[in-house]
This record gives C-alpha cells, sequence and structure tokens, in this order.
C-alpha cells in the first residue's frame, strides 16, 4: 500500500527543549490515521512540520513518496489541513468566505464552494452570517475551505476541540465520509482517545515529544479487549470441543495451556461445565476487564491523556 506520510527521525528543537524527538511515523492511503498525545506533546509542532510552516532541525519528511523540502509548492498542493481554531471573517457568509479563499488558493473548478459547503453540511443556510455560527459550524466551514482544492491528505489538529456532544459526533460522521467516500486519507490529531477510537485504523501515540507506539487500532483494541482465560491440561482437544459446542472462532492459544477467548463473555460457567464434562482439567478460569484507557495511562506514565 502507497505510504503518504512517512518521517525519518524527525525532530524539531527550540533551545536545549525538543519539542518533537526523533520521531518516525507511517501513514498509508486511504488510512485515517490517529495522531494521540497529552497537551504538548509535540501534535502540533509535528503537523506544522508536515504542512511546512515550520523547519525541522533534524530528520526528513517525505509526502505522497517525495521530499517536502525538494517539492514544497507541488507538495502541498495536495493537502488540505486545518491548524487550531479556523479564521473566518464573521461578517460574510460561509460562500463569501470561500470565495476570498479560492482566489488565494487559485481555486477555479465551477462549483467548488457549492460542493465543499455540501460536503459539510452548510448549505441550507445560504444567507447566515459566520458569526452567527456555532463553534461546530465553524469548525465544519473550516474543512469545507480544506476541501476546496481536492485534496489527497486531509490533516487536522484537535478537530473536534470544544465542541459539544452533537458537534462531535457531527464531526466524527464528517471524517468517516471523506475517508469512505473520497477515499482521502486523514491524519487526526487529538488528546482524547473516546474521540479517536471510534475512527482511526491507525494510531500513533506521543510523548513528550517521542513516538511511543505506532499500531493499527484493531490491533491494540484486541490486545486490550476484554476476554475470557481459561488454562487447561489439553489445549488442542480444548479448543475443538469449544469450536464444537459453542462455535467459537475468535480466540488465541497461549503457551502453559492458556486459551484466550474474546467472546462468549459472561459464559464461562457453561463453557467451564463442557469442559470438564469432556474430562478437560481447568486449573484456571479468569476475566479480564476492558484495559484501554489503562493501557494508555501506563503508557505515558501516569494520569490520564487529556
Amino acid at each position: 500500500m502507497e505510504t503518504i506520510i512517512k518521517t525519518m527521525d524527525l525532530t524539531k528543537k527550540y533551545g536545549k527543549q525538543k519539542s518533537v524527538d526523533c520521531l518516525n511515523l507511517t501513514v498509508k492511503k486511504g488510512d485515517i490515521y490517529g495522531f494521540l498525545g497529552r497537551n504538548g506533546a509535540g501534535k502540533t509542532t509535528t503537523i506544522r512540520m508536515l504542512l511546512g510552516l515550520i523547519k525541522p532541525s533534524l530528520g526528513e519528511i517525505e509526502l505522497f513518496g517525495e521530499k517536502l523540502e525538494n517539492n514544497k509548492k507541488q507538495i502541498l498542493r495536495r493537502i488540505g489541513s486545518i491548524v487550531e481554531v479556523p479564521g473566518f471573517y464573521e461578517n460574510l457568509t460561509a460562500k463569501e468566505n470561500l470565495l476570498i479563499n479560492t482566489k488565494i488558493m487559485g481555486v477555479h473548478k465551477k462549483n467548488a464552494i457549492e460542493e465543499a459547503l455540501e460536503i459539510v453540511s452548510l448549505h441550507k443556510e445560504p444567507k447566515k452570517l459566520v458569526g452567527n455560527y456555532s463553534l461546530g459550524m465553524k469548525q465544519r466551514l473550516g474543512i469545507a475551505r480544506a476541501l476546496l482544492h481536492y485534496p489527497e491528505l486531509l490533516i487536522l489538529d484537535e478537530p473536534t476541540n470544544g465542541l459539544d456532544p452533537i458537534g462531535i459526533k457531527e464531526m466524527r460522521k464528517l471524517i468517516k465520509t471523506l475517508a469512505m467516500e473520497r477515499n482521502m486519507t486523514i491524519f487526526i490529531s487529538s488528546h482524547i482517545l473516546s474521540e479517536v477510537e471510534q475512527l482511526v485504523d491507525q494510531l500513533g501515540i506521543i510523548h513528550e515529544g517521542k513516538l511511543l507506539e505506532e499500531i493499527s487500532f484493531d490491533q491494540l483494541r484486541k490486545r486490550n479487549r476484554k476476554y475470557l482465560e481459561f488454562q487447561v491440561n489439553d489445549e488442542n482437544k480444548a479448543t475443538m470441543l469449544l469450536e464444537k459446542h459453542f462455535d467459537i472462532t475468535d480466540y488465541e492459544v497461549h503457551d502453559d495451556g492458556i486459551i484466550r477467548i474474546y467472546s462468549h463473555i459472561g459464559m464461562q460457567g457453561n463453557l467451564n461445565k463442557m469442559l470438564i464434562e469432556q474430562q478437560i482439567e481447568v486449573t484456571r478460569l479468569t476475566m479480564s476487564e476492558d484495559r484501554l484507557e489503562e493501557y494508555f495511562t501506563k503508557l505515558v506514565g501516569g494520569g490520564t491523556i487529556g
């Protein structure tokens, strides 16, 4: 699969302080990539380097397979972005604001503004001034502006910051739609796990400027989701019986006769009874807790991500 973003030992220093420290990111085409870390972890600094707004102290950035420094102007034309809170002329309508942006950006495609506003569901009140918009509407207008030139990559810095639950839900739906219907690669930063876990395909976790882990969300969820754990004297026979009697297929076999079952939570009594009746010795039976938040807490050294 094509790599859209690749950083190699990307570093940004301010004096002796490293805001970003030897960061190695890989973002594949069509993925929604969640860049997760506490406030001050280095997320916005990384995004500013990706967009050419600040220069790295060390390291390299490749976008669409090309070094950013070698072909910056052409590469950035393929990217849409929101960095922090988008600013607009509040005495103008959304269309009037975007018209100014099309002239600045050199966008000449007919109906580009109308299409962008429809995508973000801001086309129904054409005469409403931006000064009367909610924060969520302004964020969506920011995405409309980022979509005017039909980018292949969308970079969003904390797009749900300050939004109410309804605004967060609308933003989440919009991001999913862009990824699925337009096959757009989306790089989204956040400091709140619950806001990205329903969205992302891939996750990078940054703490104090360092990338602690880069992992697919499916792998992460499987690693940390609830499971039943049996320790038995014959794991081969036990798994065969579990498949036959309970149609269990979502399981893993580990060393020392341990079987982890990721389905049938709450049915441990029935499973245990069947194994014993079939002459399987069960030496231990436990149920794990959902440890995703605990995992992040441990990874960043205590406290919560937010």
